[in-house]
């Protein structure tokens, strides 16, 4: 793709889960080439270190439930700084559309007449449960996964997530941002059909050096996650491929061999 950045125009980078070598070119190439980058908490710092000199460095970073940069805030910046002429790129972690807030930025972008591009970048929804092993999909046993947020707790007005349906599916549920819900999510699953005995696994700081992982059981993933002092950025994946481990033979999926 052309990744040559033109003055007055916004960039929407994913830089996928944190692991810096897992941004994409392109999207290393619209920051080496941006006069702006306002980047997010979770998105890999150590590529900023890429951008030119004279760039401005701007974070507007969300802390759960601390310090943060309102929304609005990061719209009105964007559209200012390429009003003015600028190259700004949207640097956050994972993909800019997948509970990036992506859509909304670029809407903003739209409304004010700001052309906007978009460079993809790896999900955490994905590769979080590939760099343990965890396949999301298996055509022996698991047809297709759903992606979901748990933000909010499911007895929350705001809540939108048929959790009870979900469990219906049987297929693999791969949960981001459900730690501190996941109390009122696990009893909602099993209400929807999931036995207490369903495979559960927790992914933290996926790709970084602090990442760490563990299975469970849903019935167990509670009192498990509280004992693990588990804590954001934390994904949690349900259904019986939690339960795989391809690096041990006693827990792979059965093969055509």
């Amino acid at each position: 793709m052309n990744t040559q950045l033109l003055p007055g125009t916004v960039t929407l980078v994913g830089g996928g889960p944190g692991d810096p070598g897992l941004i994409t070119v392109a999207g290393l190439q619209a920051i080496q080439q941006a006069d702006v980058v306002l980047y997010d908490r979770l998105a890999p710092g150590e590529v900023l270190t890429e951008a030119r000199e004279d760039a401005e460095l701007i974070p507007v970073g969300k802390v759960p439930r601390g310090a943060y940069v309102p929304q609005e805030k990061i719209n009105q910046l964007l559209v200012s700084h390429a009003q003015a002429g600028q190259k700004v790129v949207r640097l956050k972690g994972g993909d800019s559309f997948v509970f990036g807030r992506g859509g909304e930025e670029w809407q903003a972008c739209a409304e004010a007449g700001v052309p906007v591009r978009v460079i993809p970048g790896v999900s955490a929804s994905t590769s979080g449960p590939g760099l343990v092993g965890i396949p999301l999909t298996h055509r022996h046993l698991v047809q297709g996964f759903t992606v979901v947020s748990g933000h909010v707790s499911p007895s929350d007005a705001r809540s939108e997530v048929p959790w009870r349906e979900l469990a219906r599916t049987q297929m693999t549920l791969v949960i981001l941002m459900g730690v501190a819900h996941l109390r009122e999510i696990a009893p909602e699953l099993m209400t929807g059909g999931l036995a207490p005995d369903t495979p559960v696994a927790v992914v933290s700081n996926a790709s970084l050096a602090s990442q760490d992982s563990w299975r469970t059981t849903l019935g167990e993933a509670v009192a498990e996650m509280d004992a693990h002092h588990v804590v954001p950025p934390s994904l949690v994946v349900v259904g019986q491929l939690a339960g795989i481990d391809l690096a041990h033979p006693d827990h792979r999926p059965p093969s055509d061999h």
